[in-house]
């Protein structure tokens, strides 16, 4: 299940590659930090050790995605960033605009061995519900999406 979501996540970010950003949509991904194949400035790995959240909405460039993550430049206070970040160092996925979020839950967190397909998948919880702090990322529950 894990790797549907990871595939539909790329397939999200190579349309944004091609034609933008369409309408209010942005999105909050959460990473793993300490992932051996992330690649971001030695400076941000030092103020976010564990994890960091990024933010695509009104200025980013240099979006590519191939099958194991993707590469991106942000501004971190006028300053251009590269940042790669593999599929599978990302923790959540968040677009507020329409109200959806994957959370994906990493093996060491559960301190049990499973198979990433097996891990479970959390839904998120609804906006009313918990509201966000400053900084954090609105989630929804699917459930309210689903038919009966």
């Amino acid at each position: 299940m894990h790797r549907a979501m990871r595939g539909l996540i790329q397939e999200v970010l190579t349309r944004i590659s091609t034609e933008g950003l369409p309408g209010k949509h942005h999105f909050f991904i959460t990473f793993d930090t300490m992932h051996p194949d992330v690649e971001i400035a030695d400076w941000l790995s030092d103020r976010y050790p564990g994890e960091m959240t990024i933010v695509i909405q009104h200025w980013f460039d240099n979006l590519t995605v191939t099958d194991e993550g993707f590469s991106i430049t942000l501004n971190f206070g006028d300053s251009p960033e590269p940042l790669y970040i593999p599929f599978d160092a990302i923790r959540t996925f968040v677009d507020p605009s329409v109200e959806f979020g994957l959370r994906f839950e990493n093996q060491e967190d559960d301190g049990e061995e499973e198979d990433d397909e097996e891990a479970p998948m959390q839904e998120m919880a609804e906006p009313e519900e918990d509201a966000p702090k400053k900084g954090d990322a609105q989630v929804v529950s699917l459930d309210s999406f689903r038919k009966s």
